[in-house]
């Protein structure tokens, strides 16, 4: 019988990448919440009008990507492809945008039907950060230093770069829209394939591609910052002030122009030339007029989201891990067969008094010789042994038992006898001290 294997782009994250991953979320998590942000969790599963009303019908996420069916009910529901739409659907509905100002996160799986390649999967994990009823430039510049400071606390503010833009109001981008049209419609011929398709149903979405041909036309082609209002012109001009007076550096890419329909004014993304052509990291604006699209009442917001997956490739290429990071255990706890009893009530005295302190147990007996060796394999510092004291019998040696071997699991492998009493203050001495 053949074996059953993971479907194809849906990765396994094994437990030698797991701390990877934690180390990340939870660095993440402790910024948000310093900056008063809270987490809100919302469903896997939605109403495929959900994303199609949000996202755009004519993008290339809801042309091809979604992960969409009947259910058993003849509803069509999809798998959700981002997490701004289910997060304005959550927080609508449960009433928290009215009259409310709301700094919210999430994280978790989203699902693409996309060619799986490094740091791309069709399932794949983000971390997203929205902020409603705020309607000023102060809140886009409160998004990105936020943004700026994960870097920095990742030790990755080395290895991105910021891209901003401005992309008006939706009568802006339609007005460019159709000068952009007009340009392109008479060098179609000399368009790819994809940006023909996109020139009547979405002909921003060229100006994002990746094909020198098409990029050389774009050259000449009309520019959308002339087409922008005065008013999201101020509130960009503010914007760029303040992160200037932060000292957070950015470039102006005047074809930044995201792929999600529900965006307008100021755009921004996170770069990196170290992940060759998967070069954003983190990426959003600001998107005004989606909670009202959505049904609601209309509600200044803005966010963003980055992909975990990429994050994680981006520190490991960065080298900017700490060393520990890998070591699952500290300390690791050998015994004769007849203190195996006494060895597990020890290890639960010390995990009570010790919390910090990962503690493995040795399982399923064996030599004291075989078990150091899974205590070198473990990778903890240190190991205790239980072993009878002089003059007492193997059977029955657990009662009485007032010391045991501390020993140091490097390549002095000194150890030294410690009175269970002093047990504890002696290892969070050590523990304190590495």
């Amino acid at each position: 019988m053949s074996k059953i294997q993971a479907i194809r782009g849906m990765n396994d994250i094994l437990p030698g990448e797991t701390p990877v991953w934690q180390y990340l979320e939870s660095t993440v998590q402790g910024i948000l919440q310093r900056y008063g942000y809270r987490e809100l969790r919302f469903p896997v599963l939605e109403h495929t009008q959900l994303f199609k009303r949000s996202i755009g019908e004519v993008t290339d996420i809801v042309e091809k990507e979604m992960y969409s069916f009947d259910d058993r009910n003849g509803e069509n529901v999809s798998l959700r492809p981002e997490g701004t739409a289910g997060c304005v659907r959550a927080a609508d509905e449960h009433g928290l945008l009215y009259n409310q100002l709301q700094r919210l996160w999430y994280k978790g799986p989203m699902f693409r039907y996309e060619r799986p390649q490094k740091g791309r999967y069709r399932q794949f994990h983000q971390i997203g950060v929205e902020a409603y009823g705020m309607a000023g430039p102060d809140i886009d510049a409160e998004v990105i230093l936020l943004s700026a400071r994960i870097w920095r606390e990742l030790g990755l503010s080395g290895h991105v770069r910021l891209e901003i833009n401005n992309i008006g109001t939706s009568q802006d981008r339609r007005a460019y829209g159709q000068a952009l049209t007009d340009f392109l419609s008479q060098r179609e011929e000399s368009l790819d394939a994809d940006s023909r398709r996109r020139l009547l149903s979405n002909p921003l979405r060229i100006l994002d591609s990746k094909v020198p041909s098409t990029q050389a036309l774009l050259v000449d082609a009309p520019s959308l910052a002339e087409f922008v209002g005065e008013e999201t012109r101020v509130h960009f001009a503010r914007l760029k002030q303040l992160l200037t007076l932060a000292g957070i550096a950015f470039v102006e890419n005047l074809r930044l122009v995201r792929g999600l329909d529900y965006y307008n004014n100021m755009v921004f993304e996170w770069t990196t030339d170290a992940l060759g052509a998967q070069g954003t990291v983190c990426a959003g604006g600001r998107y005004d007029g989606l909670v009202e699209q959505l049904g609601g009442r209309g509600t200044p917001a803005v966010g963003f989201a980055m992909g975990v997956e990429r994050l994680v490739l981006l520190l490991q290429e960065a080298g900017s891990l700490p060393a520990t990071l890998t070591q699952a255990v500290d300390l690791f706890i050998a015994a004769t067969e007849s203190l195996s009893a006494e060895a597990m009530l020890l290890s639960e005295t010390l995990r009570s008094e010790l919390p910090g302190l990962r503690i493995q147990l040795n399982c399923g007996g064996g030599k004291i010789s075989n078990q150091l060796k899974k205590a070198y394999n473990s990778g903890a510092r240190l190991a205790l042994v239980l072993e009878p004291e002089d003059g007492q019998e193997e059977t029955g040696a657990s009662a009485g038992l007032t010391t045991v071997r501390l020993r140091h699991l490097d390549d002095e492998a000194t150890s030294s006898l410690v009175a269970i009493v002093e047990l504890v203050p002696t290892l969070r001495g050590l523990i304190s001290g590495a």
